[in-house]
């Protein structure tokens, strides 16, 4: 199931919290799949809500859940419910749904953060108030903190509490219909935390920590809904990168008309102007220029477009004018299905996000019942305070509020995952992230990975006579009529250095052995030592350096007459450039064991593994020895990726630990082949996808890591009697906010 990653436009979207793949199998059997854009949804505890509410309702399927782009997809069956009583149920749990086909200027999403703030001010405001008519009241500016509990000679003055009454309703305004549905389904949450010390604290007289307890929580939600926000504006900018019109070129007089880039239709042509945006994917019909494609590849320099070649949207035109077909219709370029991925990237959980989940699925009822313990234990047991020790508890209970845990892994990996895909590397899902950090043997495929895939002339080798120059001539005059890849290689060579090819008269071609012909009046031949043997089986000199040069992994071309053997050309696959460096780099990041793999001869193989310096080599290797090849080496050293071109590696990229794949820009194959795409072709990308992979589980394990300390100490404190509500929650706000912006480092270049 690894490509049910990326679906076409008009296929259901699959996102599910724990796997894309488990909601495609549901969705192929429900009857009807749609997305609901709900505009509160932030974190775990929003889903959670969502699935107590709806997974017991009739004609409920099965759920999924997208977080960052605030999206609930439903599988359900259309006889039983329908989307309005769906959106009916979404509504009982304090959030709002709307359907995702709706324009998005008629969804709630801007009033709710407004409203949001608008409550969070209002409350400050409110506390502020009461906590100043405290201190005229009692005359005395420390007043409001000499309130002991259940003290009546010390107690807060009524307009006080009216107005700290006031800052509580608006603090809890959001959070009490989701503490209600909590309560009702038996499930502790934080927002039901919250509730019962708020609560608990105004039944012992502390108005003003109830207040502030409140107002500090509502602070926290807030900036835990700006920080989701700026990682939504990250994800989001990909969306700005193709302008919304595109300048259409309609017959008879070829006018340039602007049109809306979604109506227009594969085929039309297009101009695009210098420094702007290509708006379409298309092929170049006319002119020449550079084009950035930085925001899809991440390559840093502008590659040349000229007549033929592929041009894709969201990239920027250089200094020349473009004339494109069009090729791809706006929901269907390149760019679209990259922000598609990119989505459903975000949907898949990482491990440590589900241990998390899971973690905090036991952990918040494990900590009512110890507050619940610090409560009654040492009144019961001793002659201590009921109202000292359920003060205790109620400090344990606002501490055990596990935001900060839940939400240290999902920042986190979002902001890799979007930092990632800015720099032309996808990545599936969040769990593909971690197991790229703990790889440790790669096994690569050469031809179009660790080589270019097409042969370049490595020798030229005159004989009997012959010069360099006239070698090119007669060989290019031959191979012009061909479309062999080694007929271009040859072709390209005599281009570059500047040779005058002739014409090749009576041009035969001899089956699987090459071809014959006339140039400038003299029968010539041209082909493999095959050929060179059949021709001319005495020539012994040119039968030995044939046999030299294939030492080398190179193919051999023999040109003769009837006369003799005019010289040798050796071809080979071209090693890209820097792949050595590439692969010192993978050693040095502690990679144990790089091998490669290839269809090719043993020759071949030897020299490109000697020219690359990996560990080993495996040649003359179908998909099926490849498969077995990966299997060896999952079991020998464990996390195993293999990298190639994703059509015949298509057996080891599924086998591998994760699959990568090379050069994927403007390919659906490629794309859908692997866990991991590299859109451009540049190995170089791989040491750096491992060292952002490493360092995104470096800084999960310090917000799982802090976030859990703080809590512990706040957990002993609270025993001793030594903290107290606006204490707790400020810690817990603290925590909050420290485990967000640890992980949008991550998006930092």
């Amino acid at each position: 199931m690894k490509a049910a990653w990326l679906q076409g436009p008009g296929h259901p979207e699959q996102a599910e919290l724990d796997a894309p793949e488990h909601f495609l199998n549901h969705s192929i059997m429900a009857n009807t799949n749609i997305a609901l854009r709900i505009d509160e949804l932030d974190c775990a505890e929003e889903v959670a809500l969502l699935q107590d509410q709806l997974l017991d309702s009739r004609g409920i399927e099965h759920l999924g859940f997208d977080v960052v782009n605030r999206r609930m997809l439903v599988s359900f069956d259309a006889a039983e419910t329908s989307v309005e009583e769906i959106i009916s149920q979404v509504s009982k749990t304090g959030m709002h749904a709307s359907r995702e086909d709706q324009p998005r200027e008629l969804t709630r999403t801007p009033r709710y953060g407004n409203a949001r703030l608008q409550l969070t001010l209002a409350a400050g405001l409110a506390v502020g108030m009461g906590f100043v008519a405290h201190v005229v009241t009692a005359g005395n500016p420390l007043a409001p903190f000499e309130v002991g509990l259940l003290d009546s000679e010390h107690a807060t003055p009524i307009a006080s509490q009216l107005l700290y009454s006031l800052s509580i309703g608006l603090g809890l305004w959001f959070v009490l219909p989701k503490a209600w549905l909590a309560m009702r389904r038996l499930r502790a949450d934080m927002n039901l935390l919250m509730c019962v010390a708020v609560a608990g604290a105004v039944c012992l007289g502390q108005w003003l920590e109830a207040a502030i307890v409140t107002f500090l929580f509502q602070v926290s939600l807030l900036l835990e809904h700006w920080s989701m926000e700026r990682a939504r504006r990250a994800v989001s900018s990909l969306l700005n990168l193709t302008p919304p019109l595109a300048r259409v070129l309609e017959p008879p007089c070829d006018h340039a008309h602007e049109r809306p880039v979604a109506e227009v239709q594969i085929g039309a042509r297009i101009i695009v102007h210098p420094a702007e945006s290509i708006p379409l994917d298309g092929r170049v019909l006319g002119g020449e220029s550079f084009v950035n494609q930085a925001p899809i590849t991440g390559e840093s320099l502008p590659v040349e477009k000229i007549p033929g070649d592929n041009a894709f949207a969201g990239t920027i035109n250089g200094e020349g004018t473009l004339e494109i077909e069009v090729t791809r219709q706006a929901s269907d370029t390149t760019l679209a299905r990259v922000i598609h991925l990119v989505q459903e990237a975000h949907a898949g959980r990482a491990p440590t996000e589900q241990w998390v989940e899971k973690f905090a699925r036991y952990y918040t009822p494990g900590m009512m019942g110890l507050a619940l313990l610090i409560a009654t234990g040492p009144p019961l047991l001793t002659d201590a305070a009921w109202g000292v020790w359920i003060y205790n508890a109620l400090v344990l209970l606002v501490i055990a509020c596990p935001c900060a845990l839940v939400i240290s892994t999902p920042v986190s990996i979002v902001s890799a995952l979007t930092r990632a895909a800015n720099h032309g590397v996808l990545i599936k899902g969040g769990r593909y992230l971690e197991a790229v950090a703990g790889l440790r043997a790669i096994a690569i495929d050469k031809t179009g990975t660790l080589t270019r895939g097409e042969p370049v002339v490595k020798e030229v080798v005159p004989l009997n006579g012959h010069s360099r120059v006239e070698l090119l001539q007669r060989a290019a005059a031959l191979e012009s009529q061909s479309t062999h890849p080694i007929a271009r290689a040859i072709l390209a060579c005599a281009k570059q250095e500047g040779v005058q090819v002739p014409t090749a008269d009576a041009y035969q071609s001899l089956s699987g052995r090459g071809a014959e012909g006339v140039v400038e009046g003299k029968p010539y031949w041209i082909g493999s030592h095959r050929l060179m043997l059949e021709r001319m089986p005495d020539a012994e000199s040119a039968h030995s350096s044939s046999v030299d040069l294939k030492a080398t992994g190179c193919s051999v071309v023999a040109i003769g007459s009837a006369a003799h053997v005019c010289g040798l050309i050796s071809v080979a696959d071209a090693v890209r450039d820097g792949v050595d460096r590439n692969v010192r780099e993978l050693r040095q990041l502690g990679i144990r064991h790089i091998w490669m793999l290839t269809g090719d001869n043993h020759e071949t193989g030897q020299a490109i593994a000697d020219a690359v310096g990996v560990d080993g080599f495996l040649a003359e290797a179908l998909p099926e020895d490849k498969l077995r090849e990966i299997e060896r080496l999952r079991e020998e050293h464990g996390a195993v990726a293999m990298i190639g071109d994703g059509v015949n590696d298509s057996p080891a990229l599924a086998a591998a630990t994760v699959g990568i794949v090379m050069g994927a820009i403007g390919t659906d194959a490629a794309i859908e082949a692997a866990d991991i795409a590299l859109m451009s072709d540049d190995l170089a990308k791989v040491p750096w996808l491992i060292r952002l992979a490493r360092r995104t589980l470096r800084i999960i394990k310090q917000n799982i890591a802090f976030a859990l300390g703080l809590k512990l100490l706040f957990v002993v404190l609270a025993a001793c009697g030594l903290a107290s509500l606006w204490m707790a929650i400020a810690a817990d706000t603290g925590a909050s906010l420290l485990v967000v912006f640890n992980g949008l480092r991550l998006l930092r270049k």
